[in-house]
């Protein structure tokens, strides 16, 4: 769920975050709307939420309207909190760690749709969620200030306590949860010990990704946790290489983002419409220069240069969303322990 352009405002994401941002779009007078619950930055006029409702709006003859949350995480607190009354057609945004939990609630339909032109590593399906982008989580650094990164998490956990990171909340972000899960994936029982070193490098904790990235872009810290594309953007519309993600010897865990069909939507035909036009190239050719994540389907035309030039993990971290579910509060008390031991 990387995006860019959006640090430059993040007083105003700051204040809009807690409540929700609603943004509809006015390019098409109709009589239906579609309403899509999804992260902030999705909807920013840099992301990619405008042109997918254009896009979109062509073929269906609707309106879509877009409800923006913080973060993936606080999606589903939301919809927890609203239950059957939620006036969600569509929720975009969760990833592959909260499906289980997700769709515990019961609050989702299975979409009905034959994915065959979808591809993520770990080949993930499921009858309820459909991928729509990916990345790997990585330690992104500056060049300019850190001339020898981090090479495992091995290394992290147990380097320079003067060398910084920034770091967010796993219990509000979905790159704070990845992180969790793959400091769980290669630790296992002793991530708890691996927390209180690594706690000692960690500048700060952010409730979401935008505040940690924009700490780390304006040098507060060498680096940040975020994502393998993350660079990508730097090299595409900054034309620098200044920023670049530490290739780790273990392996990276990997987010898949997802979107879902409610039961209570108001525009059920609709809402599959746009799930089918999800994993079609004009949404798949949007999602790289915008979201900055990776495609799950064939796009209109081939990846920038840049993406080629990105690390390619060796070895994908991905726990089953069912452990993910069972596990999560019981592994978010352990971060927390550990984190706050002086």
């Amino acid at each position: 769920m990387s995006n860019f352009p959006q640090l430059k405002l993040l007083s105003r994401l700051a204040l809009t975050a807690a409540a929700g941002l609603v943004f509809t779009t006015g390019a098409v007078a109709a009589d239906k709307t579609l309403t899509v619950y999804t992260y902030e930055s999705f909807i920013t006029e840099w992301g990619p939420g405008a042109k997918v409702a254009e896009a979109f709006e062509k073929t269906c003859e609707c309106k879509v309207s877009y409800v923006g949350v913080a973060d993936g995480v606080e999606l589903l607190t939301r919809l927890k909190l609203e239950g059957a009354a939620s006036k969600a057609d569509i929720v975009l945004g969760l990833d592959t760690n909260l499906v289980a939990e997700a769709k515990a609630t019961g609050f989702f339909a299975p979409h009905g749709i034959q994915a065959a032109n979808v591809k993520v590593p770990g080949d993930f399906t499921d009858d309820t969620f459909l991928p729509y982008d990916y990345g790997h989580f990585a330690v992104v650094y500056d060049t300019e200030t850190l001339k020898t990164p981090p090479k495992s998490l091995k290394d992290l956990v147990e380097g320079n306590p003067s060398q910084k990171i920034v770091i967010e909340d796993p219990r509000t972000s979905t790159p704070g949860l990845g992180l969790l899960l793959w400091v769980k994936a290669v630790y296992g029982d002793e991530a708890g010990a691996a927390w209180a070193k690594l706690k000692d490098r960690v500048l700060t904790v952010t409730p979401g990704w935008s505040e940690a990235y924009g700490l780390f872009t304006k040098g507060e810290a060498p680096m940040v946790l975020s994502y393998t594309t993350s660079p990508a953007y730097h090299m595409v519309a900054e034309n620098t290489d200044r920023y670049q993600a530490a290739e780790f010897s273990e392996g990276h865990y990997i987010q898949i983002e997802v979107a879902g069909m409610t039961k209570s939507a108001k525009e059920p035909e609709l809402a599959k419409e746009f799930l089918g036009f999800m994993t079609g190239p004009e949404f798949q050719s949007i999602i790289p220069t915008t979201n900055w994540m990776m495609p799950v389907a064939a796009t209109k035309e081939p990846l920038p240069d840049a993406f080629g030039k990105l690390v390619n993990p060796a070895k994908t971290f991905l726990l089953p969303s069912e452990e993910v579910a069972a596990n999560r509060k019981a592994w978010i008390d352990e971060w927390l322990a550990a984190m706050s031991k002086n």
